[in-house]
């Protein structure tokens, strides 16, 4: 607890000491046609980890930064970006064997933040009328990343070496990438710094005032990860409704089918199914959900392997892979804008509870309670998490906290 407490007040403190920093996204205009647009971008985080097994408890002090820059001229653009990340405490398993001076893992829960040196993003664009093509190493973002995302609160960014396409004609929107590596969060230093193959991702879509239709196709055939090579086809489907001036209905409905693909050795098949109803009123916003990655027979399970899969399923990350029995997530959340508080601004705190079971086979998977407290304090983002998972027919009880400083120019 003092380490804890120790930290939180680092935190602080390095927010208030501070400079203010230049407004982010703003690019400089050079001439009428040539803008350039500088990328800083650090985090300083705190992460401990308390599991009920063998594994020691971790302590992760970790500082992430981007640097790098964007040219723009005319519609056509090129972006260079470097990623670091550094541990100024190393006491948690990084998941790369052999770091640290330990022959195998380190006896410590893990924290998938290991150090790296790297190049993030360097990619070329053009964009106009509606049409754009990037090439090269960059950022994919599908939706609400469920199945496609760059994995953003890993200190790591997860990128892609690809080739992506787009196309918008009024409501109607066409989304086509192609890549051949996904660069991982596991970092540079790691045998599994990117997973090579052919990855296919398809979106069309079409967007009015208050809905949104989307169908999808990711089919991903890895080389080297091949259990993991697989074939979705899936719609989304969103809307948000307001009654009145100060009160709005939120819903959100998926469903998607998974079937074996290239040289993967299973034969199999599965469903997505998710269902999200939430209402937002005088500041509160209240959701309930449930989400389904299904179970061919316990034989094998639905998986989302491009996904920013943190943000599902728990913080505690206990389901990062789909247990072969598939899995079943009933969960509620309730959070609130504080407004501002003196020098805090934009306070926000959310609480999210989880029930999780089997698809297949009766499995009590346990339950989750998370929460989160967040705020600016000059041009710095200050968070405060932590969840805590309770087990029964799977995984270890578990809690985590963190104490995270962010701030971009």
């Amino acid at each position: 607890m003092k380490t804890v407490l120790s930290l939180s007040a680092l935190a602080a403190s390095l927010a208030l000491a501070a400079p203010a920093a230049a407004k982010a996204g703003d690019p400089v205009q050079v001439n009428d046609t040539l803008t350039i647009d500088p990328i800083i971008d650090g985090r300083v985080r705190y992460e401990g980890v308390d599991q009920d097994n063998a594994a020691g408890d971790a302590d992760a002090f970790t500082v992430r930064m981007r640097a790098g820059a964007e040219v723009s001229v005319d519609g056509f653009s090129v972006l260079a970006e470097a990623e670091a990340t550094l541990a100024l405490s190393n006491n948690y398993n990084d998941t790369i064997p052999g770091n640290n001076g330990y022959l195998g893992a380190e006896p410590y829960s893990v924290v998938a933040d290991p150090e790296s040196v790297e190049l993030n993003r360097l990619q070329a664009g053009y964009k106009a009328g509606g049409l754009g093509l990037t090439v090269g190493r960059q950022r994919i973002i599908y939706d609400n990343a469920r199945f496609v995302g760059n994995v953003g609160w890993r200190q790591n960014e997860q990128t892609f070496d690809a080739i992506r396409g787009e196309a918008k004609f009024g409501p109607v929107a066409f989304d086509a990438t192609y890549a051949i590596s996904q660069r991982t969060i596991f970092g540079s230093e790691s045998p599994n710094e990117r997973f090579k193959g052919d990855i296919v991702l398809l979106n069309a879509g079409l967007a009015k005032d208050w809905y949104k239709l989307k169908g999808f196709a990711y089919l991903i055939g890895y080389d080297d990860r091949i259990a993991f090579s697989s074939k979705t086809f899936g719609v989304l489907a969103n809307a948000s409704v307001p009654l009145g001036s100060s009160f709005k209905v939120d819903i959100q409905a998926s469903y998607a089918r998974q079937s074996d693909y290239k040289d993967n050795p299973v034969d199999y098949s599965a469903d997505y199914i998710q269902a999200e109803l939430g209402a937002s009123i005088a500041g509160f916003g209240v959701k309930a959900g449930y989400e389904e990655l299904g179970s061919d027979d316990g034989v094998a399970a639905f998986q989302t392997p491009l996904a920013t899969l943190h943000a599902f399923n728990g913080w505690a990350d206990l389901f990062l892979t789909t247990p072969t029995a598939g899995l079943r997530d009933y969960y509620a959340s309730v959070g609130k804008t504080l407004g501002d508080a003196g020098p805090l601004k934009g306070l926000k705190a959310a609480v999210v509870y989880h029930k999780f079971e089997s698809d297949v086979g009766g499995l009590d998977y346990g339950s989750e309670w998370d929460a989160n407290l967040g705020f600016k304090l000059g041009n710095y983002g200050i968070l405060f998490k932590y969840a805590r998972y309770d087990a029964e027919d799977f995984a270890v009880d578990t809690e985590k906290f963190w104490v995270q400083v962010e701030f971009s120019y």
